[in-house]
């Protein structure tokens, strides 16, 4: 057995009930807290029993996906806290882990972002964040990166510290009934992606194929009945799949889906998980056609095809018609355009999560595939 490493959150509580918790967990790791999160109606239950804990409450709004601005904003407005907590969707806690990583820091945020800036480590470890997710799709919970915008670069790119892993993550599938139908499909999308990248890239091992393995086929079944009608049962699957998805890319890699998917994210004005299931079946049809050993991404090619109840020849073209039907738009409906593909395929082609992927593709090759998703 091939050596490996793996890390995550200190703490992970996972099912439904488990926000009931989040007050009382978060006042244990400091009483002046600094909460971020997405709709304030969503955040309210939250805000007030952490007053009720005799909790001082600063609340932030974090509108769209973060940037540098808004980090440095939030980071601002965070001055003064003991503990950082992130209730919302990924972009919301991809937040709240930059503010934590920020707010003890001595230099300035861009020192610390790959690609654009110098790729410095933390010099102080990051406040204690705990991570409370209300869509099931990022895992980002327990990833030890967040994902920042540069509109000035026109990238996103990461802010990645082993130490940014959260302190505590709760997941409430609870908290993601009800999430609208396009939200659903988009991060579910990107769940499912999350646990399929990880175990067919060069970098999967046994603990991250024992995440994937049996999640990909059951995500792909929950997102399929949600699509149809609200399911208790469904939403559970979903958030244990993400949970899952977030384990794994922490500790294994991604490929070309998400190597595409971030430079496209920095030009597009397009919602991540969208970008990754425009991409997810024709990253897959390449890799299977580029890789000498393709028996992981045939195995997946055939729980798509179980799951869409189609032959393994109509597995991924299956997949890509049942999304657009489900209301998932093209990369052309996003705002791509050619002029997007050199400057989207140079960047991919070096990023971090095309290192891993099973087959190696040239910049015309990551040109084509993003020509026909």
């Amino acid at each position: 057995m091939p050596p490996f490493a793996f890390l995550t959150a200190t703490e992970i509580l996972f099912g439904r009930g488990q926000g009931g918790q989040a007050a009382g967990r978060i006042k244990a790791l400091g009483v002046r807290v600094f909460l971020l999160h997405g709709n304030p109606a969503r955040a309210d239950w939250l805000a007030t029993a952490l007053a009720e804990q005799g909790c001082d409450v600063t609340r932030f709004v974090v509108q769209g996906e973060p940037d540098v601005a808004m980090i440095e904003a939030a980071t601002l407005a965070a001055q003064g806290a003991q503990v950082v907590v992130a209730l919302g969707g990924g972009a919301v806690l991809d937040a709240g882990k930059a503010v934590a990583a920020m707010l003890p820091a001595t230099r300035p945020l861009i020192d610390h972002l790959e690609v654009i800036g110098k790729s410095l480590p933390l010099d102080h470890p990051p406040l204690p964040f705990v991570a409370i997710p209300t869509t099931a799709g990022t895992g980002a919970e327990v990833t030890r990166n967040a994902v920042i915008g540069s509109p000035a670069h026109q990238r996103k790119v990461s802010l990645r510290d082993k130490r940014m892993l959260p302190a505590l993550a709760i997941i409430d599938p609870a908290l993601t009934d009800y999430t609208p139908k396009s939200i659903t499909l988009a991060s579910g999308l990107d769940a499912i992606t999350q646990v399929i990248e990880p175990y067919i890239c060069t970098r999967a091992n046994r603990l991250t194929d024992a995440l994937c393995r049996d999640a990909i086929p059951l995500g792909l079944r929950a997102l399929r009945q949600l699509m149809v009608n609200e399911d208790t049962q469904a939403r559970d699957d979903m958030a244990w799949v993400s949970l899952c998805g977030g384990l794994a890319l922490a500790n294994a890699g991604l490929g070309v889906v998400h190597g595409l998917a971030g430079p496209l994210g920095g030009l597009l004005p397009a919602p991540h998980g969208a970008i990754c299931g425009a991409l997810l079946p024709h990253g897959l049809a390449m890799n299977a056609a580029r890789v000498q050993d393709d028996s992981r991404i045939r195995q997946v090619i055939g729980w798509i095809a179980e799951a869409f109840d189609t032959t393994y020849e109509d597995a991924l073209p299956q997949l890509a018609r049942w999304s657009r039907q489900h209301g998932l738009p093209s990369l052309a409906q996003m705002g791509f355009t050619p002029q997007h593909l050199h400057q989207a395929a140079e960047a991919a082609a070096v990023s971090s999560s095309m290192q891993a992927n099973p087959a190696r593709l040239s910049q015309s090759d990551l040109a084509i595939l993003m020509a026909t998703a």
